[in-house]
């Protein structure tokens, strides 16, 4: 999970791709980029930390030109080598620059095919890179001094056929305009917006509508899948279809965990999902506990808070907040090693016990991967004197990996692997737990978007929307996610397996 931004406009860009990346910071903790064009140079920077730390006024000022795009990244794959930082860059042809959010399930095959067909040498082990040199080779077999929009598209079109997986990309072409495409499946999210100035359209391309709307930029759409927008550096747009047989199959996790609650993914309001997340929730308690004895729910910050406030509000009881967070430490679903891990969540959260003294309590949270953090939480609960300690989650068991750009660990370390649900309430000291089912989970998220007609689920059911996941993959990814895998590369950095998600 990364978040990309991309900006054409007619005055200097580099505030605004500035601004853009730190509303999208929650989807990349780990490193930071921007690239921007004036004449025919690129000027970038990149490197690892946040937004607000990869950037001062020196390298703000050595950032000119009225287009460019940025990216923030996470730890994938437990790496967190600044060569991995994002955009990257390659000079044939034009001189093109791309960030990326996703993931290629066929990276390994790609890149003994640009060194064996395409005469192309990857300097990194990101996918990222792959897919650049990718789409460099295609637009420069279109010849030309100049890259049209026919070039552009015919390209893309070349890009989604030898490309598997699920991607959103930026690119930016020397003194040509901005690309942005969208996989055949529509699995990671991009979508556009526009301004108007006096002198004409400025344009912006974000994972996220909110980093474009708190910009003054108006949402004009989601890239369809398998769309290619072209904007030129004059602020012409084009767009088209380049992919054959698309099918529209977002990420159901985007609505449960990743996005803000104030984007638009898809024409479906994240926040209102959310909301419908809390109401199946609370139908199913209802259901399976008619008696319950919840005296107050209290949601695990962040993200649960939307689906915990309908859960107390149709249960009829207090609502409150027990836990109050350090915003000043990272998400502990994507941080690299089990130890860290364990150590973050008593530092990001801390109880506060007259909430929870001598109450029957109802966590929710948005999901529960490892369990690790759910653990603890019931414990810092019980220590803070709760007497029952009860927990929801607003979506079904993880128990399967994700492969479209969600570095999620081993299966073997989901908490919910090869365990029943009072198995895995037992593990994590419940006095009793629920989960969503997926039926309701999409059917809460449908409801924004009823042309939406299948989501990516894969990581609650193994249903891999690409139909060329195999076995021997799951595998593969298994055994470079696990944490052994994963500390080891914390030590030896150099050592990084290719197929990391961006």
């Amino acid at each position: 999970m990364c978040g990309i931004l991309g900006v054409v406009g007619f005055s200097a860009v580099n505030q605004m791709l500035y601004d853009g990346l730190i509303l999208l910071q929650h989807r990349g903790q780990d490193a930071a980029g921007i690239v921007t064009c004036e004449d025919r140079k690129f000027f970038l920077r990149k490197a690892n930390g946040l937004v607000r730390d990869v950037f001062e006024a020196e390298h703000m000022m050595q950032l000119p030109g009225n287009m460019g795009i940025g990216h923030v990244r996470y730890p994938t794959a437990g790496c967190s080598s600044s060569a991995e930082a994002q955009p990257f860059y390659v000079n044939s042809p034009y001189g093109i620059a791309l960030a990326h959010n996703g993931n290629l399930t066929n990276a390994d095959e790609l890149k003994k095919e640009l060194y064996r067909t395409d005469l192309r040498h990857i300097n990194t082990n990101s996918d990222s890179e792959i897919l650049l040199n990718i789409l460099a080779h295609e637009l420069q077999i279109q010849g030309g001094l100049k890259a049209t929009q026919e070039h552009v598209f015919k390209a893309v079109e070349a890009v989604h056929k030898r490309c598997k997986g699920g991607y959103a990309v930026v690119a930016t072409i020397v003194k040509n305009g901005i690309i942005a495409f969208r996989d055949p499946y529509g699995i990671r999210p991009v979508c556009y917006g526009k301004r108007e100035t006096e002198k004409g359209t400025e344009y912006m391309v974000a994972s996220e509508s909110v980093a474009m709307q708190a910009l003054g930029f108006e949402l004009v759409r989601d890239l369809a899948p398998g769309e290619a927008i072209f904007i030129t550096k004059d602020g012409e747009f084009y767009n088209k279809q380049c992919a054959q047989n698309p099918k529209l199959s977002p990420c159901i996790f985007e609505y449960v965990y990743f996005a803000r609650p104030d984007s638009i993914i898809d024409d479906i309001s994240v926040y209102k999902a959310r909301l419908r997340m809390g109401e199946g929730l609370v139908n199913k308690i209802k259901r399976i506990r008619p008696d319950h004895d919840i005296d107050v729910v209290i949601p695990i910050p962040d993200t649960s808070r939307t689906s915990a406030l309908e859960v107390a509000f149709h249960l009829g009881v207090k609502y409150r907040e027990g836990f109050i967070k350090n915003r000043y430490i990272g998400r502990t679903f994507i941080m690299p090693g089990q130890q860290e891990r364990k150590k973050s969540v008593r530092q990001k959260l801390n109880a506060v016990e007259l909430e929870f003294k001598g109450k029957n309590v109802m966590l929710v949270d948005d999901s529960i991967v490892r369990g690790t953090t759910s653990k603890q939480i019931i414990q810092m609960a019980r220590d803070a004197g709760a007497n029952k300690v009860y927990m929801a989650s607003a979506a079904p068991p993880v128990r399967f990996p994700n492969v479209y750009g969600i570095d999620m660990p081993s299966a073997q370390e989901f908490v919910a692997h090869d365990r029943t649900e009072d198995e895995i309430c037992k593990e994590i000291g419940a006095d009793w737990l629920v989960y969503q089912d997926l039926e309701e989970l999409e059917l809460a998220v449908r409801k924004g978007n009823k042309n939406i007609k299948m989501f990516d689920t894969s990581c609650f059911n193994a249903e891999y929307v690409t139909g060329d996941v195999s076995q021997e993959y799951l595998e593969h990814i298994d055994s470079i996610r696990n944490d052994r895998a994963k500390e080891s590369r914390v030590m030896n950095p150099a050592v990084i397996d290719l197929h990391n998600s961006n």
